[in-house]
């Protein structure tokens, strides 16, 4: 058996693979084909951009090959810009929230509050108020105890919560460890042996309607065993609680769907449904999908510049003006990315190290990718960022966030300014005690 490993996919290749990439001969790198070098040099970097085509026709694919089996509720933790969560309740969605902040987003772009799910295992007392007052049309429980406030809560209130228990079926997703929500170690969840009496306790609570079942196993599956494994056990759940005398109106299926970052043999939407039939159709059911990164991770790149290239071995090291506060996925979880200069990338490649300026050894984007040589000023764009890119990205190093724009049409529109160095400290205050004391020199602060 041949173990070597499998090597990376060429920039070719890359492009191939993606049909919202292109390159253009004179203007470079295409994102549905508006030139990414025009971006960048009127807006800066870094700068993420999304291909709002893209993510629209994502979208239909999805809820095409889910037509009449399941309803489509975006995940809005993979990326919670007002523009993209517009662009999908013009698409029809619903929205999967974890947060109060997320709720009153996806509110201001148009998303209806029936819509929405709420998860999430630590939701506050005024999270649960305000899903409650605004009536949202789903509240996933994660614990026995967490019903127990939902209840009394609805109860103070004089509202019904609309609840469905998310099951635990302690199934490995075959993903990475820290984005796996279905192992009994997880935090998420009712392990399965306890749904049936649960679920009749929850029946005969005041303030709570019992819908039916949640299930989410886990992010960046590329497999539908995980889902088969899942869902059969939801059904056979389903089925336990009927012969007992329950309703169960509704099943919650959760997301997951991976896409393909690197060489992975991504899930189709067709695939999925199939998952999803295999063992909940015709089961009068409401199904529910959630997912996140499947429709917008393609459709976002990260452009930056090259700031220096030290020269090193065994390789030199290619430093960005992007960082780890930008895009935390290598760092956090040793996440692959393709990277593609913006310019003609047809000179001879070697080994680069690719990196950030930020003080930390884990600020590395590649430790050993091949690519073109890379001068001070070059451009280059980081693949599939569109999920869990910016929505990640912090001020640390006081470096400010960087601006993100929306292509669409053959042009592009600031969707988010770059932040200005100032608003890294507005709305900070310095203390009497210290603001008052004389400074080094005499000076006050």
């Amino acid at each position: 058996m041949d173990l070597s490993p499998i090597p990376d996919p060429t920039l070719a290749e890359l492009i191939a693979l993606r049909p919202h990439l292109s390159r253009d001969a004179l203007a470079g790198l295409m994102l549905d084909d508006v030139p990414l070098g025009a971006i960048a040099d009127a807006v800066g970097t870094p700068v993420w951009v999304y291909a709002a085509d893209t993510m629209r026709a994502r979208y239909r694919a999805l809820a095409g090959a889910l037509k009449n089996l399941a309803r489509v509720h975006y995940a809005v933790k993979a990326n919670d810009h007002l523009a993209v969560l517009a662009l999908f309740a013009a698409e029809g969605a619903g929205a999967d929230v974890v947060s109060l902040g997320e709720l009153r987003r996806v509110r201001r772009a148009g998303i209806d509050t029936r819509d929405v799910v709420f998860s999430g295992v630590g939701k506050t007392p005024d999270e649960l108020r305000a899903a409650l007052a605004e009536g949202v049309g789903q509240i996933n429980v994660e614990s026995a105890e967490e019903l127990e406030m939902i209840a009394a809560l609805a109860r103070a209130m004089g509202k019904r919560a609309p609840v469905a228990l998310r099951v635990n079926p302690d199934i490995d997703a075959g993903t990475h460890p820290k984005i796996t929500t279905g192992r009994r170690e997880n935090k998420f969840g009712i392990p399965a042996a306890a749904i049936p009496a649960l679920y009749a306790h929850a029946s005969q609570l005041a303030g709570i309607e019992t819908l039916g079942l949640a299930v989410h196993i886990g992010s960046q599956i590329t497999s539908a065993q995980p889902f088969r494994a899942a869902f059969a056990e939801i059904a056979a759940l389903v089925g336990a609680l009927r012969a007992a005398g329950q309703v169960v109106r509704r099943v919650d299926c959760g997301g997951g769907l991976g896409i393909a970052y690197r060489h992975e043999a991504a899930l189709s939407p067709e695939a999925f449904a199939g998952a999803l039939r295999a063992s909940l159709d015709g089961l009068d059911l409401e199904l529910i999908v959630e997912p996140g990164r499947w429709l917008v991770g393609p459709a976002g790149v990260l452009l930056a510049s090259v700031v220096l290239v030290k020269h090193a071995a065994p390789y030199p090291f290619v430093v960005l003006d992007a960082a780890m506060n930008d895009l935390l996925r290598p760092a956090l979880y040793d996440a692959w990315h393709g990277i593609v200069p913006l310019a003609d990338a047809a000179r001879a490649a070697a080994p680069h190290a690719i990196v950030g300026p930020v003080c930390e050894s884990s600020d590395a984007f590649a430790a050993a990718r091949t690519l073109p040589p890379l001068a001070p000023g070059g451009r280059v764009a980081i693949l599939d960022v569109g999920a869990y890119g910016a929505v990640m990205s912090s001020t640390y190093n006081a470096r400010p966030l960087a601006a993100e724009v929306m292509v669409a049409g053959g042009g592009f529109t600031v969707i988010r300014p770059r932040q200005e160095i100032a608003d890294l400290w507005r709305g900070e205050t310095v203390p009497e005690f210290i603001a008052n004391r004389p400074a080094c020199g005499g000076a006050v602060i």
